[in-house]
């Protein structure tokens, strides 16, 4: 699967999930670091990329509706430490597969998974 990671994810996730078999770009290297979260979801879509990200801005299911886009994972962790957040993001794409979750809105906390499919 095609992934793109927020600026407020660790790079080093990239690593892990690349090496699960997906294409991982990140905000950084495409140059959108700092720019409008509606550039970020632009390019994402564009480039037909499931995102990754910890951004409020990005919570609205309805703004986001399933089935409209390749798929969005909003990670909310009470302690969103970077080790906390590879390792749980990890944990969930080796358990799940991330290709469950495309074209699905989801919602990763310390306890639970949501997923709203198209």
């Amino acid at each position: 699967m095609k992934v793109k990671l927020d600026e407020n994810i660790p790079v080093r996730l990239a690593g892990v999930l690349a090496a699960l078999g997906h294409d991982v770009d990140t905000v950084a290297s495409e140059g959108l670091k700092g720019k409008s979260d509606g550039d970020v979801w632009s390019a994402s879509r564009r480039n037909d990329r499931f995102l990754i990200t910890q951004d409020l801005d990005f919570s609205d299911v309805h703004q986001f509706r399933p089935g409209t886009h390749a798929g969005l994972l909003l990670v909310r962790l009470r302690e969103p430490g970077a080790n906390a957040l590879v390792s749980r993001v990890g944990d969930i794409v080796r358990d799940e597969g991330l290709d469950s979750f495309a074209r699905c809105f989801v919602v990763l906390t310390d306890r639970k998974l949501r997923i709203r499919r198209p």
